[in-house]
């Protein structure tokens, strides 16, 4: 009789069997069963992941069109460019909170296609109220997740309904019960970057993540941008934009999350800090001339690779450079590294530029005034005293 069942049904009535049996293994399984639950349970990871691929390749010919080489090479292309269409961190978030999801709706014995409000709702319960001692995620988290379920059913053709009661009255609730204001990334000041970089040596990564530092400071420049920049246009598939070097500074095109914008990097006022002294410094001794501006170097550090560096250096870049140079010294070396991040970057210079708020708006790329100011961490709040005004 067993060679008549599918690999699946032997994996589903062993997990069937396990979940029966839940109550009792607590207490008085072995090792050896604990090994076989483990492996039944990574073959059903292992399926749930496998199919998931398959059904989120939803672009295809339609079923009454015969496939020809052409038509091939056109679905290949929609796909590339259906996900070229978020960036690729907002992919990896999305793929991740699927997985969650349909691992969750296994083991409580239901699957998570077609979409059901109600178990979803019941997700979000748990995600904010685990009964596993798993920790409660914040309602900013759980929103963030919701959006993710979404985009996942709208890509297997489906409509995830957020408005429907089983969804919308819990995650108002959850938000009512759990949100807390947003813990924002302390800024990175004048004087912290300029001794965040004075950490740095002067070998070939040291001039390179001085230009890092700098033109993301700068530039206020997410992560994301910093990396993708290419020494000209067009030079790579994958550029996020160029940089041309002009006799007052420098001008970045970016193709960023609002859409194509241009940000001036003017000249410092002396060599030591100036980003665009920095970034020339690293292209010369670099020898880059054609390609991505920020790369990898050789382990010995004395060649620059054609590797593009990933976003997540600069991140490094940022929590090592602020131990070294003893910012915040006086808190553990663990809430010192949380402190900051990438967007440190973005807000100190939101923080610290004496201008006109527009002008920072604009260099940051932000559709709104009331953006730019969550980013501004010692705006002076009380510059109109509406108290006074009133005549009290």
């Amino acid at each position: 009789m067993t060679n008549k069942f599918a690999l699946s049904d032997i994996n589903r009535y062993a997990v069937t069997q396990l979940n029966f049996m839940g109550g009792f293994a607590g207490k008085m399984a072995s090792q050896g069963e604990k090994s076989r639950s483990s492996h039944s349970d990574a073959l059903q990871d292992a399926q749930v992941d496998e199919r998931d691929q398959v059904e989120s390749s939803t672009i295809a010919l339609p079923s009454h069109v015969a496939g020809s080489g052409t038509l091939d090479r056109l679905v290949e292309n929609a796909r590339d460019y259906a996900k070229a269409s978020t960036a690729e961190n907002t992919n990896k978030a999305y793929a991740a909170d699927w997985k969650h999801f349909a691992r969750w709706c296994r083991l409580k014995g239901t699957e998570p296609l077609p979409p059901s409000p109600e178990m979803v709702g019941l997700y979000l319960t748990d995600l904010a109220a685990p009964t596993n001692g798993a920790p409660a995620l914040s309602a900013s988290t759980i929103d963030r997740r919701l959006s993710g379920l979404a985009w996942n059913y709208a890509q297997r053709g489906f409509n995830l309904d957020r408005k429907d009661r089983h969804i919308a009255s819990v995650l108002a609730g959850i938000k009512r019960k759990h949100a807390r204001p947003p813990v924002q990334k302390e800024a990175i000041l004048p004087d912290d970057i300029l001794a965040m970089v004075a950490t740095l040596p002067y070998d070939l990564r040291g001039l390179r993540d001085r230009a890092i530092l700098l033109i993301g400071y700068a530039g206020g420049l997410r992560r994301s941008e910093i990396v993708s920049i290419d020494h000209g246009k067009d030079d790579t598939p994958d550029s996020g934009g160029w940089i041309e070097i002009l006799e007052d500074g420098a001008v970045l095109t970016l193709n960023a999350k609002t859409g194509w914008r241009e940000v001036e990097i003017g000249r410092g006022s002396s060599d030591q800090t100036c980003p665009v002294h920095a970034l020339e410094q690293w292209l010369h001794f670099a020898k880059i001339d054609f390609g991505p501006v920020f790369v990898r170097t050789s382990r010995d550090g004395k060649k620059a690779l054609e590797t593009r560096l990933n976003d997540k250096h600069v991140a490094r870049l940022i929590k090592a450079t602020v131990l070294k140079s003893g910012i915040h010294a006086e808190l553990p070396e663990k809430d010192r590294v949380a402190l900051f991040s990438g967007h440190s970057l973005r807000a100190g210079l939101a923080s610290s530029a004496e201008v006109d708020e527009r002008y920072v708006q604009k260099q940051l790329g932000h559709a709104s005034a009331e953006m730019t100011r969550r980013y501004q961490r010692r705006r002076d709040r009380f510059r109109v005293n509406l108290t006074k005004a009133a005549g009290l």
